[in-house]
């Protein structure tokens, strides 16, 4: 995990939390979280919180996709 990068590209900041089989950096992963509250709110951290990691990666590319399409313009 020490060679892994924040999922999402040319992020320079240090690993912080696991998100799907990757991990993120701190202030990414709050972003994947208030992404996931606003989606669907209390009944989307308990979907995800049950699901096993390599599930999970569904969810986050589709957060993945937002995050580049924000962060493009």
């Amino acid at each position: 995990m020490a060679t892994e990068s924040c999922l999402i590209d040319e992020c320079p900041d240090a690993l912080y939390a696991p998100a799907g089989t990757r991990s993120l950096c701190k202030d990414h992963f709050l972003q994947f979280l208030m992404w996931r509250k606003k989606k669907g709110g209390l009944g989307m951290f308990r979907k995800y919180s049950s699901m096993p990691m390599d599930a999970r990666d569904t969810i986050v590319q589709e957060w993945t996709s937002t995050v580049f399409h924000t962060t493009a313009s």
